[in-house]
């Protein structure tokens, strides 16, 4: 698994998690998958990625987006 397909996994289940405990617990969990919508689109356009910097210190092969 490279960097790339890592963050993209991360960031989905954080989205998903986010939206359930949404509608099971409380609407206030929507800032979760708003906040890692909000970093993703920010990496878009930065190429800055807090995960991918994290991943790549702990030696996960490096891939094309980051």
């Amino acid at each position: 698994m490279n960097v790339d397909k890592l963050v993209f996994r991360v960031a989905g289940v954080m989205v998903i998690v986010g939206v359930v405990l949404a509608f099971t617990h409380h609407i206030a969990w929507l800032a979760l998958p708003a906040f890692v919508g909000l970093n993703m689109f920010q990496a878009s356009f930065t190429g800055f990625c807090p995960l991918a910097s994290i991943a790549k210190r702990f030696g996960v092969e490096c891939g094309n987006a980051f």
